[in-house]
């Protein structure tokens, strides 16, 4: 019995993983194990010798069985330590960059604008897309037989609905929400829909942002002021507008507005095709007839309205050639923009 414990001892100790351990139990400790097999051999002893020869074997197994288990939670350990050897994270290599969005240059245009003209005290109002005819035209003086009105141009749902064409439409709602109350001071952001075909400057749906200021003693000086200041802050401090004499149903008087180019510094390049001046918005005193028509007293208040394209602006502030890029979804292109956050 004591060459079987050593025997058996050694084999436990040389075990190095849980399948060696399990051939060392079903050699030793199994039903038909050497252990079991002394057993066995208490037949051929007399009754004296069988007891004491019992009590040896159970001590020899019992032995065993306890260097099974202190080899079962060394092995376990081993495995332990392996496996956490194996998945340790040298701390001083470089750690993998996650790629993360950006946001839209679009979003950052709209953002910077509406960031600006919320530091001046104006309100960011927003409508429905699918828009009533009432608001999107008549309301902003536009009359039935206007060109604008036309199928061609303007996506009816039905007679009386559409997608709006302006987001001038946030505008007449906004003055019917203030009912003739002063002053109104807000910007409307909001996707617009047109029948254009889709090129390199037009596209189907686009970004508009327009401003609506209402109150007493309102100029077309307070209008060119408050361009200026959104001029410099979108191309530069040296930024300088300039008015064009234009029409706008919605504006009495209109005037076309632009800005020195600030690629050349108004001196001539191919962005401004070599006038030094480059067209960024329409604007003008806001209609008589759409004041009362909100409720206001055309003869004590006045006002001034403005609209841009979000994508004209980022197309001049990044130096974009297509209007297209920003609706493709491109990564290579939209990642460019994440330094711009």
């Amino acid at each position: 019995m004591e060459n079987l414990l050593k025997e058996a001892l050694e084999a436990l100790k040389k075990a190095s993983d849980k399948t060696e351990l399990q051939e060392v139990y079903n050699l030793y400790l199994s039903k038909k194990g050497k252990v079991a097999g002394l057993m066995s051999q208490m037949k051929e002893l007399v009754a004296e010798e069988k007891p004491k020869f019992g009590a040896k074997v159970n001590v020899l197994k019992q032995n065993l069985e306890e260097a099974y288990a202190i080899a079962q939670e060394r092995i376990s350990q081993q495995a332990i330590v392996a496996a956490l050897e194996k998945d340790k994270i040298d701390l001083t290599l470089p750690s993998t960059k996650l790629k993360v969005g950006t946001l839209h240059p679009l979003t950052l245009v709209q953002k910077e604008i509406e960031e600006h003209f919320i530091g001046m005290g104006y309100l960011v109002k927003e409508g429905p897309e699918v828009e009533r005819d009432y608001y999107n035209f008549e309301r902003a003086n536009i009359p039935q037989d206007h060109p604008a009105r036309d199928m061609q141009d303007t996506f009816y749902i039905n007679v009386d609905w559409l997608l709006r064409t302006h987001t001038t439409a946030i505008q007449t709602r906004t003055l019917e929400e203030y009912n003739g109350q002063i002053p109104v001071k807000v910007i409307c952001p909001g996707k617009v829909y047109r029948k254009d075909d889709d090129d390199a400057t037009h596209s189907h749906q686009f970004v508009q942002m327009e401003g609506l200021v209402v109150g007493e003693k309102v100029s077309l000086a307070d209008l060119k002021g408050t361009l200026e200041l959104l001029a410099k802050r979108m191309f530069g401090e040296s930024r300088v507008i300039r008015f064009r004499p234009s029409y706008f149903q919605f504006t009495e008087p209109s005037v076309e507005v632009d800005v020195s180019c600030h690629i050349c510094n108004g001196k001539g390049c191919p962005t401004c095709k070599g006038s030094g001046w480059i067209e960024i918005l329409g604007a003008g005193m806001v209609h008589p007839n759409v004041l009362r028509m909100a409720g206001f007293d055309a003869e004590k208040v006045s006002g001034f309205a403005f609209g841009l394209g979000v994508e004209r602006v980022a197309l001049l502030k990044y130096g974009i050639d297509d209007i297209r890029h920003f609706y493709t979804n491109d990564l290579r292109f939209l990642s460019a923009f994440n330094r711009f956050e």
